[in-house]
Parts: structure tokens; C-alpha cells; sequence
């Protein structure tokens, strides 16, 4: 883990990355930009170096967040190669959103309970990659090996297995609601990850949609919540949208103007020429 004030200065990078990148400037010229901006007495300008070579190189920022894991967190660089990868509804201005609240989750230096949720929720929201997720997060330095060997096999549970399910058997409420059941020669669970108040949020939410139980994980113990993409309307909808608003309010205008004019409003323009029924053989 790095000091908290070198994620404080991710957090702008990636804050002002995501901006950018929405106005449409190119990612080379925000970066030389942003190394005069960030505090220099950390690492990360040192980091924009080498993001920018590789850039200029290979055009890719996730190979160079690769070479440096002992800087950028390997879940970091996943999120990086899911957005540049060519297919797939998964942006960088998206990615950069993520990481930027991630970072400031971890300028906090959080416990691995609260990162794993939150990065868990990322895979969720974004239909990420399970299997290359979690073992990007088992590589994190913030999971001890009992944590690893747990991600790593719940690469391995997700589909068959509710993610409510696979925290309550793991938490401290699961082996408190067996012993009150009389069942005090129950083992504890193996790995032991997560405390009271996780398991007992885990088993209100079982068969309920995952979101729902990272909701109420935020709203309860105030973990942090994943940005949601915002809803932007194509500027073509808009303008056709605008141009039938601005149609409609002439031809209002020119239903006042006859009223005005004729003292009331001709309204046979509206109706079409009466046609006659056909008529039937033998009428």
C-alpha cells in the first residue's frame, strides 16, 4: 500500500483524466499537463512518465500500469485494459470514474473488507470480467494470503453460489447464529473474513439481487458506493426533439394569430375531404 498522499493525487489525475477525455483532448496533452500539476514531492509524475512513453510507444496506458505494480494496484490496471479494449460498452472516462473514488477510498487506508465490496460492486455494475477481476484483486497488497486463497476460489463459486451467500458463511454472524442454535461444536468458517454486522446484512439480502446487498452495506457500515454512468442523450435525439417542440409552437402561434384576425379559429384546414362510403352491389 502507498501513503495516503500519493492516492490523493491519483484520485486528481484520474478525476482530471475522465474530464478531459469527455471534452475530447487528446490523453498525451493531459498528461504532460497534469505532471505539472501534480505535487511533485510524490511518485506520480514519475508514473506520467513512463505512461506517457509507453503511450507514445504502444499507444496503451494498461501495459505500462502492468510494468509498474509496485505503483499502480492491479485491479487498477485491469479496469484500465477492460476500457482499452476494443469491444465492449466498458469507456475510459468510466474506468477513470472508478478509480478515482477508489483512490480516495484508498488515501484512507482502508481494511480489505470495504475494498472488496467496493471492488466486487465495480465488477457487478459494469459486467466485468468475474474470473480476471478477482484474481487482478487477489494480487492487491491490501489481501492478506488468507483473502487470496479466498478470492481465488470464489473465481471459481460465482454462478452456482449468491455472493450474500459465500459472505454470511464466511463472517462472524454465521458462527454466532450456530452456536445459539445448539450447535456449539460447529468449526468456525474457514477463512473468518468478515464480522457481525457483514454476515447479518448478508443473510437479510439471500436471493436478492447482489446490488441491493452492496445498497445496504453502504447504507449501514458507510462503505463506499461505485459511480454510476450518468445518462447522456445523443445531441442528434435532442435536436430532433428540439425541432418537433419548435414545429409545434408555430403552428400554435398561427392559431392564435387567426383567432385574433378572424375572431375565432378556422378549423375545416384540419379535417381532410368527406369520402364517401363504397357501396355494396345491390344497394
Amino acid at each position: 500500500m502507498l501513503g495516503s498522499e500519493e492516492y490523493i493525487e491519483q484520485a486528481y489525475l484520474f478525476r482530471a483524466l475522465a474530464e478531459r477525455i469527455r471534452a475530447s483532448e487528446p490523453v498525451q496533452e493531459t498528461l504532460r499537463q497534469l505532471k505539472q500539476e501534480i505535487l511533485a514531492t510524490t511518485k506520480l509524475p514519475l508514473a506520467i512518465d513512463f505512461l506517457l512513453a509507453e503511450l507514445n510507444h504502444a499507444g496503451s496506458m494498461a501495459t505500462a500500469m502492468e510494468r509498474m505494480a509496485h505503483y499502480f494496484a492491479p485491479f487498477q490496471t485491469f479496469l484500465v485494459t477492460a476500457a482499452e479494449a476494443e469491444r465492449g460498452r466498458f469507456d475510459m472516462p468510466r474506468a477513470m470514474e472508478i478509480l478515482q473514488a477508489e483512490a480516495e477510498y484508498r488515501s484512507t487506508q482502508p481494511g480489505p473488507v470495504g475494498l472488496f465490496f467496493y471492488q466486487f460492486e465495480a465488477l457487478c455494475r459494469n459486467r466485468l470480467a468475474y474470473d480476471h477481476g478477482l484474481a487482478a484483486m487477489a494480487k492487491d497488497p491490501v489481501y492478506d494470503e488468507r483473502w487470496k486463497r479466498w478470492l481465488l476460489a470464489v473465481r471459481h463459486q460465482l454462478g452456482l453460489i449468491d455472493i450474500a451467500d459465500l459472505v454470511y458463511v464466511h463472517s462472524a454472524y454465521y458462527l454466532i447464529r450456530e452456536q445459539q442454535a445448539g450447535r456449539s461444536d460447529t468449526t468456525p468458517p474457514d477463512p473468518l473474513l468478515f464480522g457481525e454486522k457483514e454476515g447479518r446484512i448478508a443473510l437479510a439480502n439471500r436471493r436478492k439481487e447482489p446490488l441491493y446487498f452492496f445498497s445496504a452495506l453502504q447504507r449501514q457500515l458507510r462503505y463506499p458506493a461505485v459511480p454510476r454512468p450518468k445518462v447522456q442523450e445523443d445531441p442528434v435525439d435532442q435536436y430532433r426533439k428540439l425541432v418537433r417542440q419548435v414545429e409545434r409552437m408555430e403552428t400554435r402561434i398561427k392559431l392564435l394569430e387567426d383567432e385574433q384576425r378572424t375572431k375565432g379559429i378556422d378549423l375545416s384546414k384540419f379535417f381532410g375531404q368527406a369520402v364517401d362510403p363504397p357501396r355494396l352491389d345491390g344497394e
